[in-house]
């Protein structure tokens, strides 16, 4: 009977041991779920998949030259942005930030962060290669095609540490089609000014997302009129302002008074008036010619593929055809930018315009070296012919934005 006692403890105890272990099990698996590793951002739970590793083989046929690579590795850049702001929000230590994730499998490294002096938000930063990093792994020299350093731009951050700054110039571009009044847009055209000029032009890219697109645009362009073309990537650029709805309007009841005008009479040769002198486009050796990532479901960025002039090409998504030299166009429609499509049929407003879709495995892009209007009126102080002295003070064109 002392025996059976005896074993019956013994059972019990073995029983209260599993059960303690069992338990210990799932508190594990709890504290691991609640790793910041796991956090929803983390690189490896929402970043691209099945991307290339840079390696000596660069050497001989460069990953970067994959108009697919390049693009997913310049989005995870710009993710990387938002991140850094949203560790400096959440304080976030060095074991446990998220932003390095994003840049370090592709063997760059953070050398400066371009910080908001009205609230101390970071909204931009400055990547460059990782020769150490990538000597590590036996990458003797930097792959073709890859920059030698990225200047990149964060969009809007619906957080309450930066929500103000950021709306405040989403309603300066919405009003006025121009961002020039912002802190952001001088620091950010210094620091591409600088990176240009000690890397140059050629080893140096902008990129930027939604209101980040809208400064990398104007500030590329700025950098451009200086005689400075640097690459450029644009992810969901802003297209939508009162200003140019406005002056859609006003171009519309312009088209309206020529016809009329043309019915009218002519006016004599002798008369006072000054001769119009129509600019035409001249393109010099060199020119300026952005990438645009734009999807038709999303408002914000959508008219850039509104009334093209000109198009051409489209299919799946082709790294040669992303990476192709403008084809030849006539001097009156200058090849303005490489616009490219997401195709992949009606979507929600958040999934059209967030940065998650330009790595997605899934991705269908049509490509169109575009001459689109919204296009062509924001580059067209880049191209105009220079004024003439047959004009009038008061018929000379007014700079564009």
């Amino acid at each position: 009977m002392a025996k059976k006692g005896a074993e019956e403890v013994k059972n019990e105890v073995l029983q209260v041991v599993e059960e303690a272990g069992g338990d210990l099990d799932c508190t594990n698996q709890l504290a691991l779920q609640n790793q910041p590793q796991q956090h929803p951002y983390a690189f490896h739970v929402s970043g691209p998949r099945n991307v290339p590793t840079i390696n000596w083989r660069d050497l001989i046929n460069s990953t970067w030259k994959d108009g697919k690579y390049k693009r997913t590795v310049i989005a995870c850049f710009i993710q990387a942005v938002y991140l850094l702001e949203l560790d400096r929000q959440e304080s976030r230590s060095e074991e446990t930030c998220l932003a390095p994730k994003w840049w370090t499998p592709f063997k760059y490294k953070l050398v400066e962060t371009l910080i908001d002096e009205r609230d101390g938000s970071i909204f931009g930063a400055i990547l460059e290669w990782d020769r150490a990093a990538a000597l590590a792994d036996f990458v003797l020299l930097r792959p073709k095609g890859a920059p030698r350093a990225v200047l990149v731009l964060r969009g809007t951050l619906l957080k309450s540490p930066t929500i103000r700054r950021d709306i405040e110039d989403d309603l300066r571009f919405l009003a006025w089609e121009s961002l020039k009044g912002s802190v952001r847009f001088s620091c950010a055209l210094n620091a591409l000014r600088s990176i240009s000029d000690k890397y140059g032009s050629s080893n140096v890219c902008i990129a930027g997302h939604s209101l980040g697109a809208g400064f990398a645009l104007q500030v590329g362009k700025a950098l451009a009129k200086e005689g400075v073309f640097v690459e450029a990537h644009l992810f969901n650029p802003p297209s939508l302002s009162l200003a140019s709805s406005l002056r859609n309007m006003g171009e519309k009841a312009g088209m309206m008074w020529k016809r009329v005008r043309a019915m009218l009479p002519s006016r004599s040769t002798g008369d006072n008036g000054v001769e119009e002198v129509q600019s035409s486009v001249t393109l010099g050796s060199k020119q300026w010619v952005p990438h645009l990532y734009v999807n038709n479901s999303d408002y914000i960025c959508c008219y850039y593929s509104d009334d093209p002039v000109g198009a051409e090409g489209s299919g799946g998504d082709n790294g040669d055809k992303e990476n192709a030299k403008p084809p030849e166009t006539n001097t009156n429609t200058p090849c303005a930018a490489k616009l490219f499509v997401f195709s992949k049929g009606k979507q929600k407003f958040m999934e059209a315009h967030g940065l998650e879709q330009w790595w997605s495995d899934d991705l269908e892009l049509q490509m169109a070296v575009n001459n689109s209007k919204l296009i062509s009126r924001q580059l067209k102080s880049l191209y105009s012919a220079p004024e003439t002295t047959q004009q009038s003070p008061a018929k000379r064109p007014a700079a564009a934005m």
